[in-house]
């Protein structure tokens, strides 16, 4: 039981590290200086945290990423910055937990625990990723304040029944490695925009000329949906966001063809794996929606009932997006919505 309880703590540690090392660090040493905790003699490694040299170093780093992490973009950056910092304390923490174990125990414990700090260290960068695609600050300072409250708390699970504490953060750690395709998946596609805005603003004014072929990756998946020898109007290379049998945050490309007006085809690799999918244009409408960090193409149906989509387009593609639905329009003969007319449905997710 005193084993698992040095490694509850030892895990428990690495596990907030991830989130944030310096205030773990600067808590568990004040905690420790001011006996505000008594340490148990399993526990007497973990003193040296009590320093005041280590308390005022962990204490001013914790400042500098108190401030950093309020700030959108800047919170990512730093996230960037330590996305070997934190895995490396954290097994350093946990390391110093357990005293001087034998050396394959103490490389057995590093791994460990710096799997699981870089496990919680990119669910927060994942997380601060999604926060920073709209420009308001409060979702980060929201953010900061909780992740805050959530090591403070975990260090309090942890001192009072590691136990527990161990079996919540590992149910924590499987819930996110389950969904980790997705997150990592979303987390790409957030920088690839992010990227693509900063090289280069929206213009609409800009002359564009709606690509004929596919990139060379899909080429292979859309000549098997292929059967009738359609031939490519266009083929527009995007992000998939919202729709029917869709999964989100694919990278792939919107094919339309002579030969089915009414329908075009989202074609992308998921998992490595060929995906196609039809998308049915009879009685939808469609829309340009710019918003902070992409151009959206929603489809929606015009009568309320039906599947809705979402592409999503770089901001320098604004004009490609123009197009596509000037040429969707021109192929379902719908007109353009007068200034003023609404014309995006609102149960569309931006």
């Amino acid at each position: 039981m005193e084993k698992l309880n040095l490694l509850g703590v030892a895990l428990g540690l690495a596990c907030l590290a991830g989130i944030n090392l310096y205030l773990t660090a600067f808590a568990t040493g004040l905690a420790i200086h001011f006996h505000w905790i008594t340490l148990s003699p399993a526990y007497q490694s973990l003193e040296v945290l009590g320093d005041p040299v280590i308390i005022t170093v962990a204490g001013v780093l914790y400042f500098l990423e108190f401030l950093a992490d309020k700030i959108p973009w800047i919170d990512s950056a730093w996230d960037a910055v330590h996305t070997v910092i934190r895995p490396i304390g954290g097994a350093l923490l946990a390391i110093q937990v357990l005293g001087h174990p034998s050396p394959a125990l103490t490389v057995i414990v590093a791994l460990l625990a710096g799997g699981t700090s870089l496990v919680t260290h990119t669910a927060k960068a994942a997380t601060r990723l999604a926060s920073n695609t709209s420009p308001e600050p409060f979702s980060n300072i929201a953010l900061s304040f909780g992740e805050d409250l959530a090591v403070l708390g975990g260090l309090a699970l942890v001192h009072f029944n590691p136990l527990l504490a161990l079996s919540i953060f590992a149910t924590a750690i499987a819930a996110f490695l389950y969904f980790a395709p997705k997150i990592l998946r979303a987390m790409k596609a957030k920088i690839w925009l992010a990227l693509n805005k900063l090289n280069s603003p929206a213009d609409l004014n800009m002359p564009v000329k709606l690509p004929l072929m596919l990139p060379a990756r899909l080429a292979s998946i859309f000549s098997r949906q292929n059967v009738l020898d359609e031939t490519i109007v266009w083929a527009a290379p995007c992000l998939s966001g919202r729709g029917r049998r869709i999964p989100p945050n694919l990278f792939g490309a919107l094919v339309a063809t002579n030969e089915e007006p009414h329908k075009i085809l989202f074609v992308a690799r998921k998992n490595g794996r060929p995906f196609a999918q039809t998308i049915e244009l009879e009685g939808s409408m469609v829309a340009h929606e710019p918003k902070f960090l992409s151009e959206n193409l929603i489809i929606f149906p015009a009568a309320g009932k039906g599947p809705k989509y979402l592409f999503i387009f770089p901001r320098p593609r604004a004009a490609v997006v123009e197009q596509i639905v000037e040429y969707l329009r021109e192929r379902l003969g719908q007109r353009e919505p007068a200034a003023g007319e609404p014309h995006v449905d609102p149960a569309v997710p931006a």
